[in-house]
């Protein structure tokens, strides 16, 4: 199948409950836990293969700091670590058990929380629905990623003229769909069906730039404002109609908080079973698409097989 399963005026599928906006539910089964990943079909992938022709790997992805334990085993010449980290303070996939309809308080294809907590019917008989044991499962997200440079372009007279002062990491601002249909225009980069959607804001740089009181500042707003990709009907169409996962290097892809009563980690998540990508590292994968001048690539990113987790690191790369 080469595009969505039903066009995005059919929306929602799924009329039992209200407040689930947009929900395809069902869309790809009754029982399905993969949701866009539905879309990475072999003929999807095998066809972004022709993304690489140079057999450069690029790290796509960088992780913040957390905690590791290493150990000798004596008497033996021998080491272990432990680690402990939250999923969502470093670099990660959102997985489907993430975040849901706060208001429906459903998941991706009607899932309760007592069906993720173990304890309805549907939870006993299958403890680790929606957990990200089946994005690794599936192999993966896997397939042509297309880095769409807001940061770079940005930076150009083009940029300026376009956004000014209207975009800023850290304060509540959006990135406009016209802007980046924009930035592919000014690339050249062609979108094709299946694609892994990646966006960058600049904000490892911006981050860094920061100095303690900036940082401390940041950290002391609940919740904090970021920008990020707008809320718009037309950024979900756009998306349903061409995608098969999303990420940034902003903490949330959208920004945040949304000014509206919903989200669209409740669209991509619980409607769609779309995964989000927060926090990738893209500053090196961003030069070397400047490097090549070109800026899709082949993506391999397979999350760590936890039965149950909620989201993973993302342990990928770009590959040209």
């Amino acid at each position: 199948m080469s595009g969505p399963p039903v066009p995005f005026s059919a929306l929602p599928l799924s009329k039992a409950h209200d407040a689930t906006r947009l929900n395809a539910w069902g869309a790809y089964g009754a029982q399905d836990e993969h949701g866009f990943l539905n879309r990475q079909t072999p003929e999807t992938v095998a066809a972004a293969a022709s993304e690489i022709m140079t057999g450069v790997k690029t790290p796509l992805f960088g992780r913040q700091a957390f905690s590791k334990d290493v150990y000798q085993k004596k008497p033996r010449i021998v080491h272990d670590d432990t680690w402990s980290f939250n999923t969502q303070s470093s670099t990660q996939w959102d997985g489907l058990r993430h975040f849901g309809y706060q208001k429906a308080q459903r998941f991706y294809n009607d899932t309760t929380l007592e069906d993720i907590a173990g304890t309805s019917e549907k939870g006993k008989s299958n403890p680790n629905v929606l957990g990200i044991q089946n994005t690794t499962e599936r192999g993966g997200v896997t397939g042509r990623g297309i880095l769409v440079d807001f940061a770079r372009w940005l930076a150009t007279e083009e940029g300026q003229k376009a956004v000014g002062k209207d975009f800023k990491n850290f304060e509540t601002s959006a990135i406009k769909l016209e802007w980046l249909k924009a930035v592919l225009a000014y690339q050249k980069t062609e979108v094709k069906w299946g694609d892994i959607l990646i966006v960058r804001s600049g904000f490892f740089p911006a981050f860094y730039a920061l100095d303690q009181a900036g940082i401390k500042s940041l950290q002391e707003k609940s919740p904090p404002g970021l920008g990020g990709v707008e809320q718009s009907d037309q950024v979900l169409e756009w998306i349903w109609n061409n995608f098969s996962a999303v990420a940034s290097d902003h903490p949330s892809f959208e920004r945040w908080p949304t000014p509206y009563e919903w989200s669209m980690h409740e669209v991509f998540l619980a409607g769609w079973g779309c995964h989000i990508g927060e926090l990738l590292d893209l500053e090196a994968l961003s030069k070397e698409c400047e490097r090549q001048q070109r800026w899709s690539f082949f993506v391999s990113s397979v999350p760590t097989y936890v039965p149950g987790g909620v989201a993973s690191p993302v342990n990928g790369v770009a590959i040209f």
